[in-house]
Formats: C-alpha cells, sequence, structure tokens
C-alpha cells in the first residue's frame, strides 16, 4: 500500500484528474476518512483555519502595523472611523458600521477633494488580515491603471469598523463618479485573508445592495490582485460609461475551463 504523500492531493491514490480538482481549489475535497470521521490531520487543519478565521474578526486595525510606514507615507493615509466605538459593538450593531461618526466626517470633508472619476476607500471588515495581505499589492495597480485611462484619482483614506453600507454616506461627502470600497471578508476555513471590491456608480443614501456590484475572493488562491484590478477598473469604466452600477449592469467574464 502507497505511503500517504503531501496536502495536496498527491496522495490516497487519487486519479490525475481528481489531483487537478483538489490543486484548483482550497476547499478540502476527497480528504479521506477514518470510519465516519475525517482524519485526525484534517480534523487539526480545520481547528487551525477556524481559529484564524477567529482572529481574523477579532482584531482590530492598526495601519503601522498592518500596512507598514513606508506604504502608509507614500500614499499619504489617514484614518477615519464609523460610528462603531468599539469591536464588539461593530460586531453587534451593524447599523453602526455603516455611518461615519461626526469628526470623521468633518476629517475626510477637509482632506478629499470632490467629483473625482474614481473614489477608493478602505474598510478594515470582518479581517484585517486580508487588509493587510491585499492591499500593498492591489491599490497600486488601481491607481496605475486608473491614470493610464486618464480618470481624475481621489485621495485613498481608511475607514475602521467598516461596514459595506458605508459606501453611500462616500458618495454623499464626496460626490465621486464611481467608489470602490475595498473590505476585509468574513474570514472562512479556506482562508481569513479574502478581500472584497464593492462598487457603485454616484452612490447615495438611498441606495441598497441593488445598486453596488462586488468582486469578492480576492487572495492568492481565489481572484489575484493583478485580475482584481482588471476587473475593477473594466467595471468602473462600464459604470462611467453606461452611468449606472448594480442590477443594471453585468460584468462580462471569459469562460474558464479545467486546464490540463
Amino acid at each position: 500500500m502507497a505511503a500517504p504523500e503531501d496536502k495536496l492531493g498527491q496522495s490516497y491514490g487519487l486519479s490525475e484528474l481528481l489531483k487537478k480538482v483538489r490543486a484548483r481549489t482550497p476547499a478540502r475535497l476527497l480528504q479521506g476518512r477514518t470510519g465516519a470521521a475525517y482524519r485526525t490531520s484534517t480534523q487539526m487543519e480545520l481547528r487551525e483555519a477556524h481559529a484564524n478565521a477567529r482572529d481574523a474578526v477579532r482584531a482590530e486595525l492598526n495601519l503601522l502595523r498592518d500596512l507598514g510606514e513606508d506604504f502608509i507615507r507614500n500614499w499619504n493615509l489617514f484614518e477615519v472611523c464609523s460610528r462603531a466605538t468599539s469591536k464588539d459593538e461593530y460586531l453587534l450593531r451593524p447599523d453602526l458600521g455603516r455611518l461615519l461618526n461626526t469628526a470623521s466626517r468633518g476629517e475626510v470633508g477637509r482632506r478629499c477633494a470632490r467629483s473625482h472619476d474614481l473614489q477608493l476607500v478602505i474598510g478594515d471588515g470582518l479581517s484585517v488580515t486580508a487588509v493587510a495581505m491585499q492591499i500593498p499589492q492591489l491599490l497600486p495597480l488601481l491607481s496605475q491603471g486608473a491614470k493610464a485611462r486618464g480618470w481624475s484619482f481621489g485621495r485613498v483614506f481608511v475607514i475602521r469598523h467598516c461596514r459595506v453600507g458605508i459606501i453611500n454616506e462616500i458618495g454623499d461627502l464626496l460626490d465621486p463618479k464611481v467608489a470602490v470600497l475595498l473590505i476585509g471578508e468574513r474570514p472562512g476555513l479556506a482562508t481569513a485573508e479574502s478581500l472584497s471590491a464593492y462598487m457603485a456608480y454616484r452612490p447615495n443614501a438611498s441606495d441598497t445592495d441593488a445598486n453596488r456590484n462586488l468582486i469578492s475572493n480576492i487572495h492568492s488562491r481565489g481572484v489575484s490582485p493583478e485580475r482584481a484590478a482588471q476587473r475593477i477598473l473594466d467595471l468602473a469604466a462600464s459604470m462611467l460609461k453606461t452611468q449606472t452600477s448594480g442590477f443594471q449592469l453585468r460584468e462580462r467574464l471569459p469562460v474558464v475551463g479545467l486546464q490540463d
């Protein structure tokens, strides 16, 4: 009987096709079992992933630690906060995470110019880990791509205790043509590093999820930062052209099959 090999599925007599399937996804497919239960190694991996997910949700954003002094200085980043005053309140009161507090509204109004073609905002969301891992790669690509297309690009800032609905307030405060909120996704058992990009054309207080578009699963085993940047820029271009977003605007994606 052949000995087990590594965790990527090169083991347990799997066919070549099944090996390829497992290599293309972080999902725990075809892990095998002992009786009616997972193998001990699989159980331990699940417990580790669950602990990582809990840590990502509970972690507080620290710009210096999570993004680094050079990155903060190069992008002239500043931090504001929603009306949630603590992580516990943020988790228990999602409504407070959809609005900036009074001081933060004033700060954004003073520091940021209005009516840019593209306004990017970074939100901690439910995974500071995702922000730390993806933003340093994604933000330069978006800035370069916007400039290459001749778009005006608003000053980027960070929102602590942020929920998706805060994009409406960004619209009311800064009146951008396209607003993009880059926010940490709720971690799962596959990864705690996944970022989402919520996008809207001229968002305002009356908007709902139906008025927004979403590009999710941005991480190394999902949508790469390079691919995500291209999709965000292409979708923003469509919004500028059609002057709409949400359910009325469909993102066109290439069909991807299983490669040899």
